[in-house]
């Protein structure tokens, strides 16, 4: 696998699922600037100069258990470390027409995944450390025909609020945040180049325009330095009008 053993032990670690593209990628590169050792786990890496991957399809049932011993090498003597669990999956479905093999998959990537990454670096989080979620909008409401996604999304704000409670006294705080409608490589692919589509979701916002991931970024960094936002969930997205 080839992570690199790393002399800097009393640096900040970021462990981030996810961060190929998109609000991930942006996550990692604004860590990297506040000079965190990145390490990046997904299957395609991530593309920023100075992170670190880790090959791994969550999506896979059990593949979370061969992380163990390059995650464990790579944590070596870390003091601080913010696990942000990014990595998600939506897919078009409805509530009356959902195969449940199509409903575990959706909740492995986005919950038991994560749920094994807890397990294998809770025990290496120092104090000041810190693990977030990224949710959406849709963690506490929903819009039809993406049901998967908002059951997955609910339960997760259910595992930060578990995550919040259960680790009570050992100074690891977590949070969940929520963004709207942000500019990234997925979003672009819905829209498709359609302006009417664009207009539509850019409407939703009481700024007109959708999100940049560096904005999420932004706010991520601020969430791990900030134990007082311990089981808050955030909801970051310009503001949206309510219809």
């Amino acid at each position: 696998m080839g992570l690199c053993v790393l002399e800097q032990h009393a640096m900040n670690r970021l462990i981030i699922t996810g961060a190929s593209s998109g609000i991930g990628r942006a996550i990692a590169r604004r860590f990297l600037r506040d000079g965190s050792l990145v390490l990046n786990i997904a299957r395609r890496p991530c593309p920023e100069p100075g992170v670190e991957n880790l090959a791994c399809d969550l999506a896979v049932p059990g593949a979370v258990d061969s992380l163990a011993e390059p995650l464990a090498e790579w944590l070596a003597g870390a003091a601080r470390v913010c696990l942000v669990h990014n990595a998600s999956v939506m897919r078009r479905d409805r509530v009356d027409a959902l195969p449940s093999d199509d409903l575990r998959a959706v909740l492995e990537l986005n919950l038991v995944a994560a749920n094994g990454l807890n397990q294998l670096i809770l025990p290496r989080m120092g104090e000041g450390s810190s693990i977030l979620y990224i949710g959406s909008t849709l963690a506490e409401k929903a819009v039809p025909g993406v049901a998967s996604y908002v059951i997955a999304k609910h339960a997760l704000a259910g595992m930060m609020r578990a995550t919040c409670q259960d680790l009570a006294g050992r100074k690891i705080h977590t949070c969940m945040l929520c963004p709207g409608f942000t500019d990234t490589e997925q979003i672009r692919a819905l829209i498709g180049g359609n302006d009417e589509i664009l207009a539509a979701l850019t409407s939703l916002s009481t700024f007109d325009r959708l999100i940049e991931p560096a904005e999420i970024a932004e706010t991520i960094a601020f969430a791990a330095r900030t134990p007082v936002l311990n089981g808050a969930l955030i909801h970051a997205n310009l503001g949206q009008r309510e219809r």
